[in-house]
């Protein structure tokens, strides 16, 4: 199954998003020995995907018959998704549809805790892992109480979304953007120093991790944000952001690839803001899991 000659089918959701399309970059560089085919709701030529097929979207009530469909159609040997709306769900369909160890992802409690940014910090927070001051928004009252509460800027994001969509830092006790901010939202204090995205793989097998720390040399919105820029930093020269991020997908329990932000305190402890159970837009940088998945992922 999944084998095109001597090629093996690999399919990747959110093919012609940032996550996809660094994957397809080097999937791209595997012709003679990978078919990489897309899945997107708006399916579009993706550089080095063989193919882009439509896909359901992950919150329709169609999305995991017509994902099963999909795949008996395509016959992938691996399923690689990069949509974060769809991790929760696909968690549980591979192991109800026994999909078996085909799809690239960690069991449904670690995925569905990962997907949370409220819920992340709590288990993370429980197991003695530094993350910054942080609590659900609709505990704080007003933008002003915040601050307070802070003794400083906070960073308001939803607990769940995809990417860097809807952070929005808080200096004004006026601030406008604190009348959207309720329970489905979470306050964390603004640590001001250096941003990391460690890129990690746990073998599902062994239970060990390798890490690539990225630091952010670039955001897009100043302060806050997705990436612009980063620098590959050689490994242990941020040990302590490896170890913590090796310490955060064990605590988390997941498996497989993991993209995570992390930043410094203004006493320069790291603190992990928030994790993503897949691979990110960041994964070309280190291209050493994308091999560990190829090479190694169980199937």
């Amino acid at each position: 199954m999944g084998h095109h000659g001597a090629r093996r089918t690999i399919l990747v959701t959110g093919a012609a998003g940032p996550a996809g399309r660094a994957l397809g970059v080097q999937l791209g560089r595997r012709t003679e020995s990978v078919r990489a085919v897309g899945v997107d709701l708006v399916p579009t030529p993706v550089p080095g995907m063989d193919e882009v097929h439509a896909a359901p979207p992950a919150r329709s009530a169609e999305y995991e018959a017509r994902t099963v469909a999909l795949l008996r159609s395509l016959e992938p040997s691996l399923v690689i998704p990069t949509v974060s709306d769809e991790l929760p769900r696909m968690a549980v369909l591979a192991r109800a549809a026994g999909l078996g160890d085909r799809v690239v992802i960690s069991a449904p409690g670690p995925t569905a805790v990962a997907d949370d940014k409220l819920l992340t910090m709590w288990a993370l927070d429980h197991a003695g892992v530094t993350v910054p001051r942080h609590a659900p928004a609709a505990e704080l009252g007003t933008a002003a109480d915040a601050l307070r509460w802070a003794g400083g800027p906070v960073v308001l994001k939803p607990r769940v979304s995809r990417g860097g969509r809807g952070v929005h830092v808080v200096t004004d006790p006026a601030d406008a953007a604190w009348q959207h901010a309720d329970a489905s939202w979470i306050v964390q204090e603004l640590a001001p120093g250096d941003e990391y995205s460690p890129q990690v793989y746990r073998s599902p097998a062994t239970g060990t991790c390798d890490v690539v720390v990225l630091r952010k040399t670039a955001l897009e919105h100043g302060i806050v944000g997705n990436a612009a820029d980063v620098e590959r930093l050689p490994a242990g020269a941020a040990a302590d952001v490896e170890e913590l991020a090796a310490r955060t997908v064990e605590v988390l329990g997941l498996v497989g690839p993991v993209d995570m932000d992390v930043r410094r305190l203004a006493d320069g402890t790291p603190v992990v803001l928030e994790v993503n159970a897949r691979f990110g837009a960041l994964s070309a940088s280190a291209p050493e899991l994308l091999d560990a998945v190829l090479e190694s992922w169980p199937r």
